[in-house]
């Protein structure tokens, strides 16, 4: 008699989402050995219970369990509150503080959710971890040579087939080793499909909004929790013109390209241009279409390549903010010491891991945000890489 195939084991990040809900089930009908992980994430101390972190209120962990008790699947929870405070919200805060503004989730991907899910997986003797994100993970043949008569292979970070929730631009400091044990089981599918699944596999969390906003603010912009943990200074609202048009709140409060929230009225509405922490000053203007509000290049740094590193420069399709659109542009790498120097492009750089990188855009482009982070894309929707916009 054969022996009985062992089936595969996949650590799931189950959040009581839809998404993290469907995955989970989706993989236990493909035959998986599924173990769900709920994770306890910061919440910012108060006796408000609006200020429980969304993603990790009593009311997800219950919808959670009630998800695991349908699919028939054990659900471990996970403290990770402390590297969560430090990693997300620290970061957060320090960089509002710096006068850039950051995208907490992106770090939160690298450094807790995914962090904690491999660490699972070792712990748990796993062969996969998995996600309810929009993205899809695609395995292809290296053009290395053959090691141990084996083809070696290279995986591939692309968007999710739905361009609306597609989370990719989130996702670009995964490594091979990682990609290669990442499972997105609602990658393929249009979100309207992920609903309808959920409700066949009559699970309670099929209508369940979706998730807006930082999920360790209870508010929808992140303005009042700034007030809440950064000492604020205030001072005065410039034109471009250098005339003087009110007062602002403190500085970390704004950030380029803003609209709303200003509160000067009259002339308005009107745009964050800049800010002079040097001076205590925020610059605005009227005009939309004012060439401060435009760059025709930035710089990046911190950039992370997923497979190998690409010849330049490189023409490339990048988003400078989540669910903008992908526009083009070329990178070089240069050496810090020759920024803003015109010789910089054209020199080669030894190690361009390790590089502050140049983009330029085919077109200028409004209120490019240092702190957001950039993205790189194939024609074909492939996550080539990405950064940290630095100025």
């Amino acid at each position: 008699m054969a022996e009985k195939k062992k089936k595969k084991r996949v650590i799931v990040a189950m959040s009581s989402g839809v998404d993290s809900s469907v995955a989970a089930g989706l993989l236990k009908k493909q035959g998986y050995e599924v173990v769900g992980i709920f994770m306890h994430f910061w919440k910012e101390p108060g006796q408000d219970a609006l200020r429980e972190n969304k993603c990790c209120s009593l009311e997800a962990q219950q919808d959670a369990r009630k998800v695991a008790q349908i699919l028939d699947v054990p659900l471990y929870t996970v403290n990770a509150a402390k590297e969560f405070k430090k990693e997300v919200v620290d970061y957060f805060l320090e960089e509002n503080e710096s006068g850039r503004t950051p995208n907490p989730c992106v770090v939160c991907n690298e450094r807790i959710k995914f962090n904690f899910l491999f660490k699972k997986m070792l712990e748990m003797k796993a062969d996969f971890v998995a996600s309810g994100h929009y993205a899809q993970v695609r395995k292809a043949k290296s053009l290395k040579l053959k090691v141990k008569n084996n083809e070696e292979f290279v995986y591939k970070l692309y968007q999710g087939k739905d361009k609306e929730k597609d989370q990719s631009y989130f996702l670009y400091n995964l490594i091979q080793k990682q990609l290669s044990k990442i499972i997105f089981p609602v990658g393929k599918y249009q979100k309207p499909e992920i609903r309808k699944i959920a409700e066949k596999m009559k699970l309670p969390v099929f209508n369940k909004d979706d998730s807006q906003g930082l999920c360790f603010t209870p508010e929808k912009y992140p303005t009042e929790f700034l007030k809440r943990n950064l000492k604020l200074k205030k001072g005065k609202i410039f034109d471009t013109d250098g005339k003087i048009l009110g007062s602002h709140q403190g500085l970390p409060l704004y950030t380029i390209g803003q609209r709303r929230g200003i509160n000067i009225g009259g002339t308005g509405p009107y745009y964050v241009v800049d800010k002079d922490f040097s001076k205590n000053r925020l610059l605005v203007t009227n005009d939309p279409k004012n060439p401060d509000i435009f760059k025709k290049n930035i710089l990046v740094e911190k950039v992370n390549w997923l497979g190998k590193i690409p010849k330049f420069p490189l023409k490339t399709k990048l988003k400078i903010r989540y669910r903008h659109e992908a526009i083009c542009a070329i990178i070089h790498p240069v050496k810090s010491d020759e920024i803003g120097s015109p010789k910089a492009k054209f020199n080669r750089v030894k190690n361009p891991q390790k590089s502050v990188y140049v983009v330029e855009f085919n077109e200028p482009q409004k209120a490019v945000t240092p702190g957001q982070s950039a993205v790189f894309y194939s024609n074909s929707g492939e996550v080539l890489g990405g950064g940290v916009i630095k100025e």
